[in-house]
């Protein structure tokens, strides 16, 4: 098949190398336009940006694919099949119907659960026990097309959103390639998904990462867990932001205020929740280094201390 891919960040890329592994020919890939990063705020292609180029395979960058020039130039490529992996964009309905086969596109959840932008941090936050990765067929809605593949995996308890993240791209990309002469032949029976059982991930927002103290230890674990590494759950310490990235709910601690740290030791500090207590296991003050909290208390005691 002639393929052209679309996708941007990290999670897109091993299913991209996938496709340049499979003996089909890859003949564009789509990104989004080149962002600012660093101190000097240069524009940095992204990381599927740079795999392409490896490979020398066009790339094309439009700031959105409502245009009908940019549809005129993906139809020249005379693609078979579209597929699609984190790309940021939304596909008209003019673009779905260029390739001869459609478009794909490979989600993060066991759908029709978590349908949107931030399915991996949102199970984790849920408590959610297993996810997994879809490959479905694209149509109008937001991640509402039927599924013809999918692949599960169990959430582990110490799991955070990089490492399912990095999971589930792998994931990804192996069900991609067990299914790709598949569907070059057509052979993947699509399944409707559920309304009823539909779930939004929406986008994470920075004002999440701030730590409720009142809240069930539990839940805030997760949090911690799912916003690690981004926004990465915050508390306020002395005035400044404590950023939290690792911790363990406990449930022997002390009744005291939620938020006042009730015992501090080697394997952390223990601060007190709506329900049970918080062990901060590794943490971070702004302009300094991610540390165990062994290592900060070395230099501050902090019994009796009240984080906000």
């Amino acid at each position: 098949m002639r393929i052209v891919f679309a996708g941007t960040p990290d999670f897109s890329v091993p299913v991209l190398q996938a496709l340049l592994d499979s003996g089909h020919e890859v003949v564009g890939v789509y990104s989004q336009p080149d962002r600012p990063a660093g101190r000097g705020r240069k524009l940095r292609p992204g990381p599927v940006k740079q795999l392409a180029r490896q490979h020398d395979i066009p790339v094309f960058q439009p700031h959105s694919l409502k245009d009908k020039a940019e549809q005129a130039k993906l139809a020249a490529l005379k693609p078979d099949l579209m597929v699609v992996v984190a790309y940021g964009l939304i596909l008209p309905g003019a673009v779905l119907d260029i390739p001869a086969r459609g478009c794909v596109n490979l989600h993060a959840s066991l759908l029709p659960r978590w349908r949107g932008a931030a399915p991996i941090q949102r199970a984790i936050l849920a408590g959610d026990r297993e996810t997994g990765v879809c490959l479905m067929q694209m149509e109008a809605g937001l991640d509402s097309g039927p599924v013809l593949a999918q692949v599960k995996t169990a959430i582990c308890d110490d799991e955070t959103g990089g490492s399912l993240h990095d999971r589930l791209s792998r994931l990804a990309a192996d069900l991609l390639a067990q299914h790709l002469d598949d569907l070059a032949a057509g052979r993947l029976t699509p399944a409707p998904q559920d309304e009823s059982l539909v779930t939004y991930a929406s986008k994470l927002d920075k004002a999440e990462a701030a730590i409720d103290w009142t809240r069930d230890a539990d839940e805030l674990e997760r949090q911690v867990r799912a916003f690690n590494p981004w926004p990465v759950a915050q508390a306020d310490y002395q005035g400044e932001k404590l950023r939290i990235w690792d911790a363990r709910a406990i449930h022997d601690v002390p009744a005291d205020m939620p938020g006042t740290v009730v015992a501090a030791g080697p394997e952390g500090i223990d601060v007190a929740c709506g329900q049970g207590g918080l062990r901060l296991r590794e943490i971070q003050l702004p302009g300094g280094k991610r540390m165990s909290s062994k290592d900060f208390l070395n230099a501050r005691s902090v019994d009796g201390r009240v984080l906000k």
